[in-house]
C-alpha cells in the first residue's frame, strides 16, 4: 500500500502508541465511531469512515508533531505540552478526564533536603529536564547556585537511592511507586490529564470541529444517564429541582392520567441513586434510568 499516497487530503490524527494512554484513546476512538484497521507493528492506520489517517506515536513527541504541523490532531498529557515548550504553538481543543496525575518534586522522607529551596544548586534526575530548568532558574537565582539537572528516560524513582540525585521531578498518579522507593512529593508544579489539542494552522478544520463533537460526546455520555419519570403537576417545581438537566428538563403531558406529566432529563451518573431517592420522595413514580453511548450537546 502507497501510504504517502493515501495520506493527501486526510487529516492526520497522532495517537499514543502505547503506554497507559494508548487503551483509553482506543476506547474513544471506537465509541466516536472512527473505524479503522491497523495491522500488526504498523504506525500508520487508514480510517475507512472518514478522510483521517491514524498516526501512532510515542506520546512525549505528539505535541511537537502537532505544534510544527506534521499532523493536525493528536492526543497526549498536558505534561508533555509543556515539557516540548509548545503551549502557544498548539490549541487544546477539550481536556479528556483520563491520565489524570501530578508532576511533583520527590525527595526521600527521611532526606536532608525538604523544600524546593533548599534542593537550590543540589541534583536533579528527571525526564522533564526542559521543564525543570525553568522551575529552577528564578530559585538559582534568588540563592546564587547553580542546580544540575540530569535527565533519564526511565526508572527516575531510583536516583535517589542510588545516589545520583537529591531529588526528583516525576509524575505523580496512585503515589505508590513513590512511596515504595522511599519518597514523598515536596511540591506540586503541575496537574496534568489527557488533552485533545489542535494545529492552529489546520486545512481540515471542519474535521477537526466534527472529532471534536464526537468526542466530547462520548466524554458527556461516560459522565451522564438519561431519568424519565411521571409526577403530578403540582410537584413539577420540586422535582426540577432535583433534575434541572443540562439546560432544561423535558416535559410533556400525560394524555392518560390529567394533571401528570412526563419528565426526561440528563442527571450526572455517580448521583443517579441519590437523585431517584429524592425523586421518589416528591412523588415521582415510574422512574427509569438508561445509559447512552453518545450525544452531543
Amino acid at each position: 500500500m502507497d501510504f504517502v499516497k493515501d495520506l493527501d487530503n486526510r487529516l492526520l490524527f497522532a495517537i499514543p502508541k502505547k503506554g497507559r494512554l494508548y487503551e483509553q484513546c482506543l476506547q474513544l476512538l471506537h465509541g466516536s465511531d472512527i473505524h479503522f484497521n491497523r495491522r500488526l507493528r504498523q504506525d500508520i492506520a487508514l480510517c475507512t469512515n472518514l478522510p483521517i489517517a491514524l498516526i501512532f506515536l510515542p506520546a512525549a513527541d505528539i505535541p511537537k508533531y502537532v505544534a510544527e504541523g506534521n499532523v493536525d490532531l493528536g492526543i497526549s498529557g498536558q505534561d508533555m505540552i509543556v515539557e516540548n515548550e509548545v503551549s502557544d504553538k498548539v490549541t487544546e481543543v477539550m481536556e479528556l478526564g483520563f491520565g489524570k496525575c501530578r508532576l511533583c518534586i520527590q525527595v526521600p522522607v527521611k532526606g536532608e533536603f525538604q523544600t524546593i529551596e533548599q534542593l537550590a544548586g543540589k541534583r536533579i534526575v528527571t525526564s522533564f529536564d526542559a521543564f525543570a530548568r525553568k522551575v529552577f532558574e528564578p530559585v538559582d537565582k534568588a540563592a546564587g547556585t547553580k542546580t544540575t539537572i540530569n535527565y533519564v528516560s526511565g526508572s527516575v524513582e531510583a536516583a535517589c537511592a542510588l545516589g545520583l540525585a537529591d531529588g526528583i521531578i516525576d509524575l505523580v498518579e496512585s503515589g505508590e511507586t513513590m512511596r515504595a522507593a522511599g519518597l514523598h512529593d515536596i511540591h506540586t508544579l503541575l496537574e496534568t490529564q489527557a488533552v485533545l489539542m489542535s494545529n492552529k494552522n489546520s486545512h481540515h478544520q471542519d474535521l477537526v470541529d466534527k472529532i471534536a463533537s464526537r468526542i466530547r460526546g462520548v466524554i458527556t455520555a461516560e459522565k451522564y444517564v438519561l431519568c424519565t419519570y411521571n409526577i403530578e403537576r403540582v410537584n413539577l417545581a420540586r422535582a426540577v429541582q432535583i433534575t434541572p438537566g443540562r439546560q432544561a428538563p423535558t416535559v410533556s403531558a400525560l394524555d392518560s392520567h390529567e394533571g401528570w406529566v412526563a419528565v426526561t432529563a440528563m442527571i450526572e451518573k455517580k448521583r443517579k441513586g441519590e437523585v431517584m431517592d429524592l425523586l421518589a420522595d416528591v412523588g415521582a413514580t415510574d422512574i427509569l434510568v438508561m445509559a447512552f453511548t453518545n450525544c452531543r450537546v
